[in-house]
């Protein structure tokens, strides 16, 4: 098998593992770990060869931009303290803890290059704990919460772990020039992001087509990766500026509803297929590591082990003590904050802190050798650190990630169901009146007959009704349901109407004389009229 045989079998096994961990009830991310290994054990199997230099411009820019498509700039705002105490403060101290054990217990490795360690197993993967903990049935806000960490982290142990490189390499550091790194990195990552999302709403509007705005969407997150880059600023940071930009009230067509599902579908099958690639080549790449060691593996695994000791331990220490200053801020100001309300659910947020992608890419990238100022020669510990971080991302990807639904079950942590009843008889309300107000204003300017202004102020009641049920009594509910299932009645005879209809036009498609671009004209017509459900 080749490089392109075994790109497409991982393809075709992201597609696989979904609905196969719907069935069995295991994370789909964790999946495609287990499954890449087994690969990498086969024999005709070749090793990997992606220079690991691409690795995060290729994965984080539409994972990132996937993610961000879920979430809102008022979610951050709200969510600016836990965020803070969760992505930027626990990977300094994650990263500081992980750097002197590993500093005490592997030989020649250096501060620098444990520090650079320390940050890249630091920040718990965004893609890995939105898929694992999104699809066990937690609390939308615990899920809101490790998306805002996992989105956030990246940025602060990314910048930490080029200013460990750069001092490793250079074997020169200086803390003012680190900081100043560190907000300058910020500054450019937001300005870049602003930049590019506005620019990119306004060429949205001049394309108009769904297809050719959806297609934009897809390069949008690789150019604000790179520029960013590029001017020393974070990629990370600049894709999910310019996403939550672009997925802001503002910047969306409440009418392009084409524009909005096709994007939406489209970028579904991205995150699908990308998060399949990027799990499955973290356990190709172990075996191929592994193999290529000239280190003993077994002589680096107490330290490994150590290693992973401390990045769960520090993380549960850490989210006692800042889940309970978060509960009691929350009880005296009534913040609107997405924080864990009791001791399960804090539990069930530390196990869900598994490492991933962003670690096995920063990993492979630790450059081979250090510059000739600094006493040349080979990366002081560079086999031990990808060793190491690779042994990190395994035990608590696919053990935690195998033993997160259990945990949760465990712990009767179940979703905040009523909450979101609540919101959607809230929003169904609103539906209705902002209906009646258009309605009302229509009549105004326009002599409607009295059976048609009747006809639409029902429909447009029965669309809120179907939002949310509770929004009416009994009785009137009853009597929506009869309406809805005419409807559905009729739609269903509709619908067998143009698929004769379907049927007839396809097959005139291989008739003598026929124009296969009229007949597929005249089929998008009907595929859309059954969308439509007219």
């Amino acid at each position: 098998m080749d490089q392109l045989a075994l790109f497409f079998a991982l393809l075709l096994a992201a597609v696989v593992m979904v609905p196969l961990g719907d069935k069995i009830g295991l994370p789909s991310p964790v999946l495609m770990t287990i499954f890449g290994g087994v690969l990498a054990l086969i024999p005709s199997i070749p090793n990997v060869s992606l220079p690991p230099e691409f690795i995060l411009p290729l994965v984080l820019p539409p994972l990132i931009y996937a993610a961000a498509q879920r979430t809102s700039w008022r979610q951050f705002a709200a969510n600016k303290r836990p965020i803070f105490l969760m992505a930027v403060a626990l990977v300094f101290v994650t990263t500081a803890v992980v750097a002197a054990v590993a500093n005490a217990l592997v030989p020649g490795l250096g501060l620098a290059g444990a520090v650079a360690l320390g940050a890249l197993v630091a920040p718990p993967d965004p893609v890995a704990a939105t898929a694992v903990a999104g699809n066990v049935g937690l609390p939308r806000r615990l899920v809101s919460a490790l998306e805002g960490e996992g989105l956030f982290n990246d940025v602060t142990a990314i910048t930490l772990y080029h200013v460990a490189i750069a001092a490793a390499v250079t074997g020169t550091f200086s803390p003012a020039m680190a900081a100043g790194e560190l907000v300058l990195s910020g500054v450019v990552a937001v300005a870049v992001g602003l930049a590019l999302g506005w620019a990119a709403n306004k060429l949205m509007g001049y394309l108009g087509d769904a297809t050719l705005q959806t297609g934009l969407t897809l390069l949008v997150p690789f150019a604000s990766y790179v520029l960013a880059e590029e001017l020393k600023g974070s990629g990370v940071l600049a894709v999910l500026t310019t996403a939550l930009f672009l997925s802001s009230g503002r910047a969306v067509d409440a009418d392009d509803v084409q524009g909005r599902l096709a994007g939406q579908t489209f970028w579904s099958i991205v995150d699908t297929l990308v998060t399949g690639i990027a799990f499955g080549l973290i356990g190709l790449e172990l075996h191929t590591i592994v193999g290529t060691m000239q280190q003993d593996w077994k002589a680096l695994l107490p330290a490994a082990l150590a290693v992973v000791a401390v990045v769960v331990v520090v993380r549960l220490l850490w989210l006692l003590p800042s889940a309970w200053l978060a509960q009691r801020l929350h009880q005296k100001k009534d913040l609107d904050e997405d924080i864990p309300r009791n001791w399960r659910e804090t539990v069930v947020v530390w196990w869900s802190g598994m490492r991933g992608v962003a670690s096995v890419a920063l990993a492979l990238a630790v450059p081979l050798s250090v510059d000739a100022e600094a006493g040349g020669g080979d990366f002081p510990g560079r086999e031990a650190i990808i060793f190491i971080a690779f042994a990190v991302v395994l035990v608590t990807l696919v053990f935690q990630g195998l033993t997160l639904p259990w945990l949760v079950r465990r712990l009767n942590v179940r979703s905040d169901s009523a909450a979101e009843r609540e919101l959607e008889r809230k929003l169904a309300i609103r539906v209705a009146k902002a209906a009646r107000r258009r309605l009302k204003e229509i009549e105004e300017v326009e002599d409607l007959p009295e059976e048609v202004s009747e006809a639409l102020a029902r429909r447009g009641w029965d669309v809120a009704v179907r939002i949310s049920p509770e929004i009416v009594d009994e009785e009137r509910r009853s009597a929506h349901v009869e309406r809805v299932a005419r409807l559905k009645k009729m739609r269903r005879l509709q619908g067998e109407l143009l698929s004769a209809a379907r049927h007839e036009v396809l097959a005139a498609r291989g008739e003598p004389g026929v124009d296969p671009e009229v007949v597929d004209r005249i089929l998008h017509q009907l595929d859309v009229r059954s969308f439509r459900g007219v």
